[in-house]
């Protein structure tokens, strides 16, 4: 049995000096190319051509003998680094890959995407079918290689083109929504097509059966990716964030998987890089993965792994044998067929079953022209597998990199002539209010629920917050944890409860829980900081002391909660309450504007509800006449703008909004006066409560509406 053993000392240190350069290297380049108006990939890429063979190590061997492998297990070492770059940068771009997007813009990013693949692929099988033969690996049949070659020509790259849109201001327009779609449609279906290809590479001989058995491979891979796979991603992702304390554990719970992904894929002859992509898809479909899980992904695969791997492809690179006539005369021919065949593929695809006009059309193919990342990888892979030569490596890197650069200008001459629509203004301003807003980042609920046995009705309690938390996720997806805490002798009630309450949701992640405490707040504390959004509380019994607001429990978690709280002040209603008439009272607070868009994101889907923004003004009894006056005209001035700033916010979210300023003087009687002469079914008020004293206190205007409203009423505290 051999003894495991570490890599000579020497090609540790080798590989130690070569991470360090080439890092520093890319990111310098990188942020050279930013300040320059191009995609950092582009400088990452070229700092590793200069740092290689075509210059600088071409010039001065010593630069070469302290970046370039300079034997196999150096080589070795690099390429490992080199392919968790690629596997970081394919998680990433699947966490990316917007599912409801792509369903959103079917019809016309599925026609611009499968004409551009269609089209590139088929001018590059023809292409790959005629270059010469010394372009091809050693021992790699023709077809194998024209296969290779149409594959790569196929591809966009996501990354550029969303940098590219986001840098031009389009990433939230129609075109760009739909073109990043169909570039999300093309990565799938190119992963897919690279992995039959090199799974046909990796085999002796190509033959209708070794074909099959790879397609067979790949699909048999990915039903069961989204099927039994998501069910096991689901699970552990809600058993590590309810169970495990340790630091940035769903961080290490998305690496993992991955890996192990991964290495599924790479045990079937495909590529491992295959198994990420679909890994990072799974994690992005689940709502409860918290978004700093993403943004530290994003800082690993960006600012380490990822610069790493693009500077090692550039070190492959040898421009200074594309200097030769006939390669140059190849290069410029690759590059132009690729850009053709994209642009008249997604030109086609877009106009004819699209439907678009001439320009809209024009602009798909001026973007998705990009391969850049996606199509380093592809080289890479085509030259590690033996498919692809030295030569035919740099000429489609060369050619990633000159797609790359024309995209932005090809972009900016054709969108100056795509016009933008009237509902197309109205959803970016609507898009960006929710990009604002704090409701808009609410993903994973806590409903914490007391077992009601003496109520054999008692489920009803829980169906205001079930209407509100459906109203809430019509556009997205929420997960709800339902909860109840007990002792040990009562859980199997306590199950049976929360199986009957499970009815009444209609979320499509709904985990129910029991859990055994003495004490109930201090245990619903425990859970609500596990990378809870919100925590709903209900509030039905009532209080006819004045040492508790709502009740000694949810007074304490609206105290200490580490998530915003919503409180729902309600007794038992029918369970097809749904409310049609919102009242938000304002006072011009961010809490108030808080509580004015949980109404409206409640409302959007529904264009008959409304919402009512209201600002009582009351008078100073205090000061003299004519001060009075004046005091009082600047307040309703105030109130004015105030309630009409919130209307026009509603408006932009689609909502029917009415603005209402009154004058009394009394703030809560007024608002409760009116919450029944217009028939209001809901009423929300913000607040914005720190831990303080052991009492709940909201204010006297707040404690009143919630003691006098003939409504329900939602306090929502952020």
């Amino acid at each position: 049995m051999d003894v495991f053993s570490a890599a000579p000392h020497d090609d540790i240190l080798m590989l130690v000096v070569q991470v360090g350069i080439l890092l520093l290297a890319a990111r310098a380049f990188g942020e050279v190319a930013q300040r320059l108006g191009q995609p950092s990939v582009v400088g990452e890429i070229l700092a590793g051509i200069i740092l290689g063979p075509s210059l600088l190590s071409g010039v001065f061997p010593v630069v070469g003998e302290l970046v370039i492998p300079q034997n196999e297990v150096q080589g070795y070492l690099l390429e490992l680094v080199a392919l968790f770059g690629a596997m970081f940068l394919l998680l990433i771009t699947g966490l990316e890959t917007d599912v409801q997007l792509i369903k959103r813009h079917a019809k016309t990013a599925i026609s611009v995407s499968y004409g551009g693949i269609t089209v590139t692929f088929a001018t590059g099988f023809v292409l790959g079918l005629y270059l010469p033969d010394f372009l091809i690996g050693e021992g790699t049949e023709r077809i194998v290689f024209s296969l290779f070659v149409a594959t790569a020509m196929a591809i966009s790259a996501i990354p550029v083109i969303a940098k590219v849109l986001m840098d031009m201001d389009l990433i939230r327009r129609d075109i760009g929504q739909t073109m990043l779609a169909a570039g999300m449609s093309d990565d799938t279906t190119g992963w897919i097509m690279l992995s039959i290809v090199a799974g046909i590479a990796a085999g002796d001989a190509v033959t209708a059966g070794s074909v099959f058995q790879i397609i067979g491979s790949v699909l048999a891979f990915l039903i069961l990716s989204f099927t039994l796979g998501r069910w096991i991603v689901q699970k552990l992702l809600e058993y590590v964030q309810d169970e495990v304390i340790s630091h940035d554990r769903l961080l290490t719970l998305v690496i993992i998987l991955a890996f192990i992904w991964g290495a599924i894929t790479q045990a079937l002859h495909l590529e491992a890089i295959l198994g990420a992509f679909v890994m990072g898809i799974l994690f992005g479909m689940m709502p409860r993965l918290p978004d700093d899980v993403h943004k530290k992904l994003d800082s690993i695969a960006l600012g380490i792994f990822a610069p790493i791997f693009f500077a090692v492809a550039g070190l492959k690179v040898d421009v200074i044998s594309l200097f030769d006539p006939t390669l140059m005369l190849i290069t410029i021919i690759v590059i132009a067929i690729a850009t053709i065949g994209k642009v008249v593929g997604t030109y086609s695809g877009a106009r004819l079953i699209g439907g678009k006009d001439h320009w809209t059309s024009l602009s798909y193919g001026a973007g998705l022209n990009a391969r850049g990342a996606m199509e380093i990888i592809i080289a890479t892979i085509g030259l590690r597998i033996g498919v692809l030569s030295q030569e035919m490596f740099s000429i489609v890197v060369v050619m990633a990199i000159a797609t790359s650069l024309m995209a932005p200008f090809a972009l900016r001459w054709v969108l100056k002539r795509v016009e933008i629509g009237e509902e197309e203004q109205a959803r970016l301003k609507k898009e960006e209010l929710e990009s604002k807003s704090m409701v808009a980042d609410i993903h994973r609920v806590l409903l914490p629920v007391r077992l009601r046995e003496e109520l054999p009705d008692s489920a009803d309690l829980q169906s205001i917050e079930a209407a509100i938390l459906d109203l809430l996720g019509k556009d997205r997806e929420l997960s709800v944890t339902l909860m109840t805490v007990t002792d040990k002798g009562n859980r199997a009630s306590c199950e049976s409860y929360l199986k009957e309450l499970s009815g009444y949701f209609t979320q499509k992640q709904l985990v129910t829980k029991v859990i055994q405490h003495k004490n109930p707040g201090d245990a619903i504390l425990d859970e609500a900081k596990k990378d809870y959004d919100l925590i709903v509380l209900g509030a039905t019994e009532k209080q006819t002391g004045g040492k508790h607001l709502f009740s000694p429990i949810v007074d304490f978690l609206v105290r200490v909660a580490p998530c915003p709280a919503m409180v729902v002040k309600s007794e038992a209603i029918s369970r097809d309450w749904t409310p049609q008439r919102i009242m938000v009272p304002t006072n011009g607070s961010q809490a108030a504007k808080n509580a004015a868009e949980l109404a409206f994101f409640m409302s959007k889907a529904d264009r008959g509800r409304e919402v009512l923004a209201l600002n009582v003004v009351t008078r100073q009894p205090r000061l003299s006449g004519q001060i009075q006056e004046r005091q009082m005209e600047s307040s309703l001035n105030f109130a004015h703008e105030m309630v009409g700033e919130l209307k026009k916010q509603g408006e932009a979210f689609g909502v029917k909004t009415e603005g209402l300023v009154k004058t009394g003087e009394n703030p809560e009687e007024v608002i409760t006066d009116l919450v029944e002469s217009n028939d209001m079914d809901l009423v929300i008020v913000g607040t914005n409560v720190k831990p303080g004293s052991d009492r709940l206190y909201l204010g006297p205007r707040v404690e009143n509406i919630l003691q006098l409203a003939k409504c329900p009423v939602i306090v929502f505290n952020t």
